[in-house]
């Protein structure tokens, strides 16, 4: 891992944690070498993915971001009540900044821990917030969330609180869920606090029209990984050759998407050449619904109670304050 910091004084500084290029590409090629092929849904998360996501949380189909956010204007003030003072709010895979604006509003924290992989939009989120909120301080780290990170060393002295929403912890195996706030639980020490939202199991029609839009929206997100390779690595994928594809797994209770070669084809990627059938497909996420005793269950085995939990009427989105025991 590297380190570097482009800016820095005692109410922002900016720390790069990113791998380096050829542990990304040791990943990327184990994960293309499997009989099921495979990517890490990270690598959806340069700029533009950022920027599609962003608009895919607009869309009427995507019921997540509207769902999760009425959750927060009905229940902030409590979470809040629930929290101790001097909190550091560490946000993994920060993404928007639409739903911070609003914890920051209402939290009032010491300082805000944005960790993303996409260092520049990380960087130019960080900045804005830095304007619109002139007395708080912001140290935003360039991680891979699904490793281990440390946090800076301006905000040891604070109390942690996690946060995770948009039911991103879905995109983990549940085993890897659990692996996740195991590392989580490390970062954020005995006592942290760790808000996550999480997406419950509801009619599988809704669930498949969030994750295809009629407006292609998310097709363009799920091939811009692609784009995201070719750029970083120098892989030559060809976007006409592949298209979106997702479905909902029933027996595992999570929606997959893929990537679908519609022809026979040769991708070279940084001295391999990796085979693709016509019709083979590549997975590029899953994406979890949970219960509320599922999840309770597995914050459990890593460690975390559960103080608090919130559902909307429709018990299609949770809300979970977990504490590190």
């Amino acid at each position: 891992m590297t380190t570097s910091s482009s800016l820095s004084n005692e109410q922002f500084a900016f720390l790069d944690l990113k791998p380096e290029v050829g542990v990304i590409v040791d990943e990327v090629h184990r994960g293309l070498s499997l009989e099921a092929k495979a990517i890490s849904p990270k690598f959806f998360y340069d700029e533009r993915g950022s920027e599609l996501f962003d608009a895919i949380t607009e869309l009427p189909e995507y019921y997540v971001t509207r769902t999760e956010m009425a959750l927060f204007e009905a229940h902030m003030e409590e979470i809040a009540a629930a929290l101790e003072e001097n909190i550091c709010v560490i946000e993994y895979g920060s993404g928007s900044t639409k739903k911070i604006r609003r914890l920051l509003d209402v939290l009032k924290p010491e300082a805000y821990v944005p960790v993303d992989i996409s260092g520049d939009y990380l960087l130019s989120n960080a900045q804005a917030l830095l304007d619109d909120f002139p007395a708080l301080k912001i140290f935003p780290v360039c991680a891979d969330i699904t490793q281990s990170f440390d946090l800076p060393v301006q905000v040891n002295e604070l109390r942690p609180l996690g946060f995770y929403p948009g039911s991103s912890i879905g995109n983990f195996e549940p085993a890897q869920a659990v692996d996740f706030l195991r590392r989580v639980h490390v970062t954020l020490g005995q006592g942290g606090y760790f808000l996550v939202g999480v997406d419950a199991k509801k009619d599988i029609s809704i669930l498949e029209a969030a994750y295809d839009d009629a407006a292609g929206v998310t097709a363009q997100f799920n091939l811009n990984t692609l784009v995201h390779l070719n750029e970083k690595l120098g892989a030559d994928f060809d976007l006409d050759h592949f298209e979106h594809f997702s479905r909902y797994n029933a027996d595992q209770g999570c929606i997959q998407m893929f990537l679908k070669s519609t022809v026979a084809q040769q991708v070279n990627l940084v001295g391999k050449v990796i085979s693709f059938a016509e019709g083979e497909l590549l997975h590029t996420e899953n994406s979890y619904k949970y219960a509320k005793e599922e999840f309770i269950a597995l914050a459990q085995s890593a460690q975390f109670e559960c103080l608090k939990s919130w559902q909307d009427s429709n018990q299609w989105f949770s809300l979970f304050l977990l504490r590190a025991c």
